[in-house]
């Protein structure tokens, strides 16, 4: 039985590289996909320790609080560049003396994009400029007249009230940009291929008779499941594998300290999708009908599952329906090993589900 199932196996593996929708959408197509949503949602919660990029606008005659200000900003995470940012901030001519001369005084932000990451930068700015503002107060109630060197002793003093903040266990932060892009479009990509590529090939088999003729062969029922889904899992692996190696090399993503329990739970979840991709060819009547079924069927599961934005900012509903779903597995495993600190044994009930889930499909084939 095993021998005859690594003989299908290796015709199908083979089979199935011919066609050229398996090369575009298991190595071109990912990293295409890494590139865009990593780039575009790399400042949706910034790094851990990172800084942003921000364009600074400051005029000959702008004066010393201008420096003061870019400091600040500079002490907020932002490192000033002269040009290339999204964002930019003005500071109008004559800054420090019409602030001096307390007139109002009006900087802009500028940004090219909208939603949390611009109230984000909103909000540090604003911080920045308020800061700026309270030491010129409080310089002027000493008595004493603002300039650069009464500012720096402000700055070297004491604060009577200081804020002391200490994580109270380990640090829970949703990954972004490539950290969430990588995994994520792994995880998607593999279950789109397995149900359009890997279940399109079973439609065509049966349609032609290819099915009914090894059912009539000496080979076992047992042999002939097994090498269709020793194929599509073998597909899934070498997909999974370039895309980590991809990630790695191109985007610089780490995965985590426990590398080998990263590659289980791939392992299992490409295993699992394998199983629902020969069940859905089971089920489909047509290759329209396999293709369609397959993309809506992955798409829908990516998003609801955590392949497209981090789960873990919806809310606690869309987490909970997460957990019901290959792809919420796999991801919820991913976080839990690469992104969170936990150790292997964090996800062994995710390996367990996948394996579960996997056998059941299995079975129904």
């Amino acid at each position: 039985m095993l021998r005859d199932a690594l003989f299908l196996a290796r015709k199908d593996l083979r089979y199935m590289f011919r066609a050229r929708e398996t090369w575009l959408w298991t190595f071109v197509m990912p990293v295409a996909f890494f590139y865009f949503i990593g780039t575009v949602t790399g400042g949706f919660s910034g790094r851990p320790g990172g800084k942003e990029e921000i364009t600074v606008v400051v005029p000959a005659d702008a004066g010393f609080l201008a420096g003061r200000l870019v400091r600040g900003l500079e002490a907020r995470n932002y490192q000033v560049v002269e040009t290339g940012s999204r964002r930019r901030l003005e500071i109008p001519a004559g800054f420090t003396q019409s602030v001096m001369a307390g007139q109002p005084v009006k900087v802009t932000l500028t940004r090219t994009s909208e939603g949390l990451g611009a109230e984000y930068d909103q909000a540090r700015v604003a911080r920045a400029v308020y800061t700026l503002l309270a030491e010129l107060i409080v310089t002027g109630k000493e008595g004493g007249k603002a300039s650069p060197e009464a500012l720096d002793k402000l700055a070297r003093e004491p604060r009577h009230l200081s804020l002391e903040v200490r994580a109270a266990g380990k640090r829970i932060l949703p990954p972004s940009g490539f950290e969430q892009a990588v995994p994520g479009t792994l995880v998607m990509f593999t279950m789109l291929v397995l149900f359009t590529s890997g279940g399109v090939t079973l439609v065509i088999e049966r349609s032609q008779g290819i099915l009914r003729r090894l059912a009539s062969s000496p080979m076992s029922r047992g042999a002939v499941v097994l090498g269709k889904w020793g194929a599509r899992w073998t597909l899934a692996l070498i997909q999974i594998a370039f895309a980590m190696l991809a990630g790695r090399v191109l985007f610089q993503v780490s995965w985590g300290p426990h590398l080998p329990a990263v590659m289980a739970a791939l392992a299992v979840y490409a295993g699992l999708v394998a199983s629902l991709g020969i069940l859905l060819a089971n089920l489909a009547t047509s290759r329209e009908q396999c293709i369609g079924a397959g993309v809506i069927a992955s798409n829908v599961m990516a998003g609801l599952g955590g392949c497209w934005w981090p789960i873990e900012i919806t809310p606690v509903w869309a987490q909970k329906l997460a957990l019901f779903l290959p792809a919420g597995w796999a991801m919820d495993a991913l976080h839990q090993l690469v992104s969170f600190g936990a150790g292997p044994a964090a996800v062994l009930p995710h390996l367990a589900w996948m394996a579960a889930a996997g056998l059941l499909a299995g079975w129904l084939v």
